[in-house]
């Protein structure tokens, strides 16, 4: 595996669940395939989750770990090809990137969508230019439109947790006091359109996401009737797609509090399961009593993130 981006990448899913259940029950079993190799772990923005449990699935697998912060001791980098740098950013990416690679055998790569210009984050033109110029395997630690660590834990907390063959598990848009990317809201979709659930996707009119994500899933715009025998809610904020209208990308055109999961909707549910990638706003996005009650599954998801990129780091290592 030379990338990790989309769900395609992981090949057969039934394959790579099995691996991380695997590598659950013995995480130190492939220690072998990392030692004496490097991963580099490029931030362009915060981390918590991601930096924590990438760096752990890494030292697992017997791995040297180099983080980088961009913001925070590097030189300023510029992106956009063209330009007469001449301003604060002191190195431009195409160069900052060959050198990066000469340091590492793999390139984990984090970086945000802007969220003013939908055609440059959906090229998803920061991953790329690591793709085509590091020279090594480069995976997403979330960028601009996807966060695949983060669905894949999602997809393997479903499983350990679920009391069906094919439960239904429902994507709700929820309100947010800041404007969010679509990275983790277009992987859920992606990757639970791959996997035997019964998906549907609920929020305002005009928050649709890229039809490219949604798929298969019914998508409806009744939050109740959504949520209605659901075995799992997947509750997560995101800016307007500008999928039906370009002009609103990015921006925040609903703020409708009565989306917020609260006791009473979660009752519209069959006992369902409460999910969130965190970090969450608390009683902006989910209720105290919903994200502390037994239900609640945002901390065994957050686990689960060390084996999604364990399968991960582990695949491209045995692919070197």
């Amino acid at each position: 595996m030379k990338s990790f981006i989309n769900v395609q990448d992981i090949g057969p899913l039934d394959k790579a669940m099995a691996e991380a259940f695997e590598i659950k029950n013995d995480r130190y079993k492939y220690q072998h395939l990392g030692k004496n190799k490097t991963l580099m772990m490029i931030f362009f923005n915060n981390s918590l989750r991601t930096r924590l449990s990438t760096q752990k699935a890494a030292m697992n697998l017997g791995m040297n770990v180099i983080v980088l912060d961009v913001n925070a001791g590097a030189w300023k980098l510029e992106t956009e090809r063209g330009v007469i740098m001449d301003g604060d950013k002191s190195e431009h990416l195409l160069e900052a990137i060959p050198v990066m690679g000469c340091y590492c055998d793999l390139i984990g790569v984090r970086s945000f969508a802007g969220l003013t210009d939908r055609e440059y984050d959906y090229a998803e033109t920061v991953l790329n230019q690591f793709i085509k110029y590091s020279g090594r395997p480069v995976f997403a630690m979330e960028t601009a439109t996807v966060h695949p660590l983060q669905a894949f834990a999602d997809l393997i907390t479903i499983e350990e947790h679920k009391t069906v063959k094919r439960p239904k598990v429902v994507l709700t848009w929820a309100p947010h006091c800041r404007a969010l990317p679509q990275a983790v809201p277009n992987s859920f979709a992606q990757w639970m359109n791959a996997a035997d659930v019964d998906l549907v996707i609920t929020h305002p009119e005009g928050y649709e996401l890229d039809p490219l994500f949604v798929g298969n899933a019914r998508v409806e715009y009744d939050q109740k009737k959504a949520f209605e025998g659901a075995d799992f809610i997947y509750a997560k904020n995101w800016s307007n797609p500008g999928v039906t209208n370009p002009a609103d990308y990015g921006k925040i055109t609903s703020k409708d509090m009565s989306w917020t999961v609260d006791t009473e909707h979660m009752s519209w549910t069959n006992n369902g399961k409460f999910m969130h990638c965190l970090p969450v706003r608390r009683n902006l996005i989910v209720t105290d009593d919903v994200i502390e009650s037994p239900n609640s599954l945002v901390i065994p998801e957050a686990a689960n993130r060390e084996i999604s990129c364990s399968v991960v780091i582990k695949r491209m290592l045995e692919a070197l």
